[in-house]
């Protein structure tokens, strides 16, 4: 199968296309089977919207639904999982099997102790990341409170009207 990619125009061009593009979606059976050629790969416990978007058949809808049920603690351990999460036939997804991983990953795994997720962070917590003092932590949780969860990084900057030079000190401890 290698051997072929190199002689078919479109389809080495499809294959700069998968490596040079993170947000390219794909659009068939046959570039799902290439991406995972290439060795692309999608966690499914750790997928991003965008990494969801990716797949054909997916709705932005459906994106945000798989990544606020990771984000609240819903582990998914295979392809009817999905399906399940998002009421559709489990045969619907059997394509993208050939892409998406589920590894397993425990809690404290998934705490990465130089990071916090800004989104379920308490005061105390936020507290023990440097640059952020008490008032700081108080605004955080008091405005995710009020507002909803943090999108992004851009999105709690502009929320808090933080400057450019705290967020460039702030990113390395902050998960979304």
């Amino acid at each position: 199968m290698n051997n072929w990619l190199p002689l078919n125009p479109r389809l080495q061009k499809l294959r700069s296309r998968l490596l040079n593009d993170p947000y390219y979606r794909l659009q068939s059976g046959e570039e799902i089977a290439i991406a995972a050629q290439l060795g692309i790969r999608i966690d499914a416990n750790q997928a991003t919207v965008d990494d969801w978007l990716r797949l054909p058949g997916l709705s932005i809808h459906q994106a945000r639904s798989l990544v606020e049920l990771s984000r609240v603690g819903v582990k998914f351990y295979c392809i009817e999982d999905i399906a399940a999460a998002l009421s559709i036939p489990a045969q619907r997804l059997e394509p993208l099997k050939l892409i998406l991983d589920f590894s397993y990953y425990d809690d404290e795994a998934l705490s990465n102790p130089t990071q916090i997720n800004i989104n379920t962070a308490t005061v105390e917590n936020l507290g023990k990341i440097p640059f952020i003092d008490a008032s700081l932590a108080e605004a955080i949780v008091q405005n995710r409170s009020s507002t909803g969860h943090y999108r992004n990084l851009i999105d709690f900057q502009q929320r808090l009207n933080i400057s450019g030079d705290a967020i460039a000190q702030l990113m390395y401890y902050l998960r979304f």
